[in-house]
């Protein structure tokens, strides 16, 4: 089973989100971007990128991402 089979989704006003097809397609990206990002980080060590540094520019890349949906 993947953690993110566990995650509760939620929509803005708090209500759980029920649909099976969006909780599969929210799953699926998570399982998806996480390898993503493992294969970054493998890459950087084994080209002796410092480890804390590869781990700060990703949070600063998550943190980065904005909402294309919000006036």
């Amino acid at each position: 089973m993947s953690k993110f089979e566990q995650i509760k989704w939620h929509d803005p006003d708090g209500n759980l989100i029920a649909c099976v097809e969006k909780i599969k397609v929210m799953r699926e990206n998570l399982e998806e971007l996480q390898q993503m990002a493992q294969d970054c980080l493998e890459d950087a060590l084994l080209m002796q990128c410092d480890e804390h540094q590869v781990r700060q520019v990703l949070h600063q890349l998550i943190d980065s991402l904005h909402n294309p949906y919000m006036n």
